[in-house]
């Protein structure tokens, strides 16, 4: 009855929004709170971790059993190269105690739930052309309201693996390497709420293959320090089906960390969750802006002038240098 009481809050505390950065700026770009991945990179030379502290309870009525879970979520990304390339390394390791009530048993697990290395790729940005994010200097509605174009999604595309090492007694069977990919999208709705979904495949060519998705929303209040997100989460597979729904909030103390919190629950009984993670992300930022030859530059970018300009001034100071000599 207490965890039906915990859910239905939780479920009310889920209609609020969450915030999430939609590209490299001087303020860090977190993939946390939350499972869903931001379709933009951390920025080249950006290292960046991630990590949760996570505690679960699990009770299955087709087993008859409960158990409580600890663990850690955790992400390390490097901008690789370039500014849309990014390599992640992620997972969670917990240990689950199950206690089987019919059996008067107990058993321990403890293992990688989720252990993967993979490259993302930004392939589409919206924003790239600075002309399509100028604000309309004559409405403010115009710069803090939806509109249709916003809908349009930088996308990036995934490929990796998902590796299982030694005895795992959450994937019996599966083979130590198996591949994986995912799309990632992200659309600014308006100034404050950013949409980001992910569709991704797992475990290919494994016995139990696994198609999953999430789609978050998310929100920074008007002191940007804070925002707060909701966050659907879905997974199909032979092994292992299931619907999640996340909420929480999110802090940030400076520009390179930022701590969250957020609460998590399904909707089915076998079995039935409930988790709460406690988390960080911090970054080392050694990105620096490329700086764009004068005659590419547009507007004197970087605070230049342009060499036609500069020639233009010479000639000028010139001419007149002579004029004073006839004179």
């Amino acid at each position: 009855m207490a965890l039906r009481i915990i859910k239905k809050t939780l479920f009310v505390l889920c209609f609020v929004p969450f915030f999430a950065h939609a590209q490299y700026t001087d303020v860090i770009n977190s993939n946390r709170p939350g499972r869903a991945v931001s379709a933009y990179a951390v920025g080249k030379n950006v290292v960046q971790a991630e990590v949760g502290l996570v505690y679960e309870q699990q009770d299955n009525a087709s087993l008859n059993s409960d158990s409580n879970i600890f663990g850690a979520d955790f992400s390390i990304r490097y901008g690789l190269l370039f500014e849309t390339l990014e390599i992640n390394y992620e997972g969670t390791f917990i240990n689950q105690n199950i206690t089987f009530t019919d059996l008067g048993t107990d058993e321990t697990r403890t293992d990688f739930s989720r252990n993967r290395l993979g490259l993302k790729y930004l392939i589409f940005d919206p924003f790239k052309n600075p002309e399509n994010n100028k604000p309309n200097l004559y409405s403010w509605r115009a710069n803090n309201v939806f509109q249709w174009k916003n809908l349009i999604p930088a996308v990036s595309l995934y490929a990796g693996a998902t590796f299982n090492l030694g005895e795992n007694p959450f994937y019996v069977g599966d083979p130590t390497v198996s591949p994986r990919v995912a799309v990632a999208t992200q659309s600014r709705l308006s100034p404050r709420f950013v949409l980001i979904s992910n569709i991704a495949y797992d475990r290919i060519g494994t016995d139990f293959p696994e198609l999953s998705y999430a789609v978050s929303l998310s929100h920074a209040f008007r002191d940007p320090k804070w925002s707060v997100f909701i966050e659907n989460q879905g997974f199909k597979s032979d092994r292992y089906s299931d619907i999640l729904l996340r909420s929480g909030v999110a802090y940030l103390f400076n520009p390179n960390f930022q701590a969250d919190f957020h609460l998590g629950s399904n909707f089915k009984n076998s079995p039935s969750r409930i988790f709460a993670v406690l988390g960080f992300s911090y970054r080392m930022d050694f990105h620096k802006d490329k700086l764009v030859a004068i005659e590419d530059q547009k507007g004197g970018q970087n605070g230049k002038i342009r060499k036609n300009s500069a020639k233009k001034n010479r000639k000028k100071k010139d001419k007149k240098k002579k004029d004073k000599i006839d004179f």
